[in-house]
C-alpha cells in the first residue's frame, strides 16, 4: 500500500538532493551563485519578513520555489497525509497529576486514534508510564512498561498504585535482547515519541516475534547508533539517497516563532561561528569548513576576536598576528544572511524526507505482513511529531470505542 507512495517520493528526493542534502554552514555563496545563479538572486533579496512568510507557509514556500525546484509541488503533495479518526476517551479525575498539560494533550490523542483491540499492552521506552496510565484506565488492560532508568520505573510504579492501576514497571533496556522477551504474540506495542533507534527496535522486535499490533510516534530520526541511516525496507534499501545524521535532523527543524533576544542570541553565535569559519579558511589556505564545539554562552560577551580564540585553541589552530577581527565578523554576519536562507530552501524538503522516513517504516511493517496505516493524530500546536504508525496483523484497521 505505501510502497507506491515512498518510491514517488524516493525519487523526487533523489532529483532535487542538491537542495536540501548539504550543510547551509559549509556552503558559500560563490558557488550557489555559480550554480542557480537565478535562484540564488532571489534568495538574496528576500527580505526578513519575507523570509519569515515562507517559514510560516509551506504552500506558498512551495509556490515561490516551482521556477528553480518544478518537483515542490509534487513533494508537497506527497506529504498529505490524512487525520485519523479520532475517538473521544474519558478518562478518571487524577490521571493526569504529575503530567505537563501539553503532554497530557498529546497523550489524550495519541490514545483517542488507538483501536480498541482489548489486547495488553506494551508502553515501550515508558518514562514515568503516562501513556500507559491512559491506556489502562480508558481500555481496562494490563499495562507492561519497559523504563531503561531504575528511578523512573519507581515513580511510575508508586504513582500507578496510587490509582489503582494495573501496571508492572520493568527496568531494561530497550536495545538489549532480554527485552525481547517482553513483547508476545497477543499484545499491542505502543511508543509514543521514542527517540530514533529505539521505536525503530521495537518494529523490528514486533516483527520478528509477529506481535498482534503495535503504534508508534516517530521522533528525533537522527538519534541512530550507525554512523548513517540503515534502511529498513526493500525500497530503501536500494534507494540512491544516503542519509547521514544531519539529514536525518532536517525533519526536526520545525520553524517557530522565537522572542527577541533569542533572535539576537542567535545571531551572535552563528556569525561568529561562521565568521571563524571564514577566518580559518584563510589561515589554513583550505576552503573546507571546521566544526567547532558548543560554547559556553557566556564567552560570547567577550566578543569575536574572544571567541576566535577559544575556538582556535579547541581546533589546535595557530593563528597569525595581525588579523582584522572586525573584518571577520563582518564576514560572519554576511554569511549568518546567506544560511538564512538557505535553511529556508531546506524547509520545502523536512516534511517530505520526514515522509520518506516514516514511509519506509511503514513498508518495513507491509513486508512483514502487516496491515499498515500512517497518519496524524492530533495537529500541530500539540505536537509536530503528529505522525502515527499501526500496523497490526489483521483486516483493515477501523477504529472502534
Amino acid at each position: 500500500m505505501y510502497a507506491p507512495l515512498f518510491s514517488k517520493l524516493d525519487h523526487l528526493l533523489v532529483e532535487t538532493r542538491n537542495f536540501w542534502q548539504f550543510m547551509p554552514f559549509a556552503e558559500t555563496p560563490a558557488a550557489w551563485e555559480a550554480d542557480h545563479p537565478a535562484l540564488y538572486q532571489w534568495l538574496m533579496a528576500l527580505t526578513d519578513d519575507e523570509v519569515a512568510y515562507y517559514l510560516s507557509d509551506s504552500t506558498a514556500l512551495s509556490e515561490a520555489l516551482r521556477t528553480w525546484i518544478p518537483q515542490a509541488d509534487a513533494l508537497t503533495a506527497l506529504t498529505d497525509v490524512p487525520a485519523l479518526a479520532h475517538i473521544e476517551r474519558e478518562t478518571p479525575r487524577g490521571l493526569d497529576t504529575g503530567i505537563p498539560g501539553r503532554k497530557w494533550s498529546q497523550l489524550q490523542a495519541f490514545n483517542g486514534v488507538l483501536p480498541a483491540l482489548s489486547l495488553p499492552w506494551l508502553e515501550w521506552c515508558a518514562g514515568k508510564g503516562f501513556l500507559g496510565r491512559v491506556l489502562h484506565a480508558t481500555h481496562q488492560t494490563p499495562v507492561v512498561s519497559l523504563e531503561w532508568q531504575q528511578a523512573l520505573c519507581e515513580s511510575g510504579d508508586e504513582a500507578a498504585k496510587k490509582l489503582g492501576l494495573d501496571m508492572t514497571f520493568v527496568q531494561g533496556d530497550a536495545f538489549s535482547p532480554d527485552s525481547e522477551q517482553y513483547i508476545q504474540p497477543q499484545q499491542h506495542a505502543v511508543a509514543l515519541h521514542a527517540c530514533g533507534d529505539l521505536h525503530v527496535s521495537l518494529l523490528q522486535r514486533v516483527a520478528a516475534k509477529q506481535g498482534q499490533a503495535v503504534s508508534i510516534s516517530p521522533c528525533c530520526y537522527h538519534l541512530i547508533r550507525d554512523k548513517a541511516y540503515q534502511p529498513l525496507s526493500q525500497g530503501a534499501k536500494q534507494s540512491a539517497l544516503q542519509l547521514s545524521k544531519h539529514d536525518l535532523r532536517l525533519p526536526l527543524q520545525e520553524t517557530v516563532t522565537a522572542g527577541n533576544r533569542v533572535r539576537n542570541l542567535r545571531f551572535i553565535e552563528v556569525s561568529f561561528r561562521l565568521g571563524f569559519d571564514s577566518l580559518q579558511r584563510a589561515v589554513r589556505a583550505q576552503d573546507t569548513y571546521m566544526p567547532v564545539p558548543n560554547v559556553q554562552k557566556a564567552l560570547l560577551n567577550d566578543g569575536f576576536e574572544a571567541f576566535c580564540l577559544w575556538a582556535a585553541e579547541q581546533k589546535g589552530l595557530t593563528l597569525p598576528a595581525g588579523i582584522d577581527f572586525a573584518h571577520w565578523q563582518q564576514q560572519g554576519e554576511m554569511r549568518f544572511y546567506w544560511v538564512e536562507r538557505l535553511e529556508l530552501l531546506r524547509q520545502l524538503f523536512r516534511r517530505p524526507l520526514e515522509m520518506w522516513l516514516v514511509y519506509d517504516r511503514a513498508c518495513f511493517m507491509e513486508e512483514a505482513g502487516y496491515q499498515v496505516t500512517v497518519g496524524t493524530f492530533c495537529d500541530k500546536p500539540i505536537t509536530p511529531r503528529n505522525l502515527l504508525i499501526h500496523a497490526e496483523i489483521v483486516s483493515p484497521w477501523t477504529p472502534t470505542p
